[in-house]
């Protein structure tokens, strides 16, 4: 039988990830394809420590080039202290370049919220987390962000011609969900999130986030479901939306550039950074965005 709270918990990370229009000692874990740009990071106990996000950089291979591009991977809602790290790190490129379905060259303003269902389920997640909006946090006025995304006109004509919708894409992801369900069903269950849900207030916001962080290990892997062949509209053709903008901004001269975009985006811009532009993985930095620590745990040392 699936466990349907699990269920629910694991589709709202999910979409809260993909829909993008929307201490002491520790294990270090085995970095893969599918959750390189996103990772739960427990201590040597196996108690979870942080969720983290990547910033993986790339460059071309030779020493005469000065081209620098780095992956952020950006969480929607997370700690202060993780946007505020963010927004100092930005400050550092010539240029950032960010993710939003919107008409060119919007700038998102703190407080701005849209009527989606997505917006909706960001902005519970956030207050049931005592969390913090990106779009609150992150300062998008700077002068070296830069809009590299679809327009509402493009998204919308780009999935009616391949014939996708939101519910089509919401039934995947389901159907993803009840096969991991089935694969681990022992990992999170009700008793864990029945337990955080009505533990004390004052405790409550911690333990859903350990609970939470525990399913986002699943987050790549879940809204890979969403590509097809082909790709897909939410994900690939985005993508390439943003690269082409990065094109333009190399084609300027601008030699240090970040694109900051959901985590789930990044395995594929990987991918066409390496074949299309033939850049070169050069490391990988990451970044605290929850941080995980039961009470009196000592601080990391990475």
């Amino acid at each position: 039988m699936i466990d349907k709270s699990r269920l629910t918990v694991l589709c709202g990370a999910v979409l809260l990830f993909a829909a993008l229009a929307i201490g002491g000692e520790q294990n270090e874990p085995q970095t893969t394809a599918e959750e390189s740009f996103l990772r739960l990071r427990k201590s040597a106990a196996g108690e979870p420590i942080a969720l983290e996000t990547a910033i993986a950089s790339y460059a071309p291979q030779g020493p005469s080039q000065r081209l620098t591009v780095d992956l952020v991977g950006a969480v929607h809602i997370a700690d202060k202290s993780y946007y505020e790290q963010l927004n100092k790190t930005f400050k550092t490129y010539d240029v950032v370049l960010y993710e939003l379905v919107a008409p060119p060259n919007t700038k998102p303003r703190p407080g701005q919220r849209s009527i989606s269902s997505v917006s909706f389920l960001q902005l519970t997640m956030k207050n049931l987390l005592n969390l913090e909006f990106q779009l609150d946090r992150i300062k998008y006025d700077r002068p070296n962000f830069v809009h590299a995304d679809m327009t509402p006109e493009e998204f919308s004509k780009t999935m009616a011609q391949r014939g996708e919708s939101f519910s089509q894409m919401f039934l995947r992801m389901l159907g993803q969900s009840i096969a991991m369900q089935s694969k681990d069903p022992g990992r999170s269950g009700d008793a864990q999130l029945l337990a955080a849900l009505f533990s004390a207030r004052e405790q409550r916001a911690a333990r859903l986030k350990r609970v939470m962080a525990e399913q986002f290990q699943d987050i790549e892997a879940a809204t890979s479901i969403l590509d097809g062949p082909d790709g897909s509209t939410i994900l690939t053709e985005r993508n390439k939306a943003a690269l082409c903008v990065l094109a333009e901004q190399i084609k300027a001269g601008k030699a240090r550039i970040a694109i900051f975009y959901g985590a789930a985006h990044l395995p594929d811009m990987e991918e066409r950074l390496v074949k299309e532009f033939h850049l070169k993985k050069t490391g990988t930095r990451w970044l605290s965005a929850w941080d995980l620590k039961a009470s009196g745990t000592p601080a990391s040392k990475e």
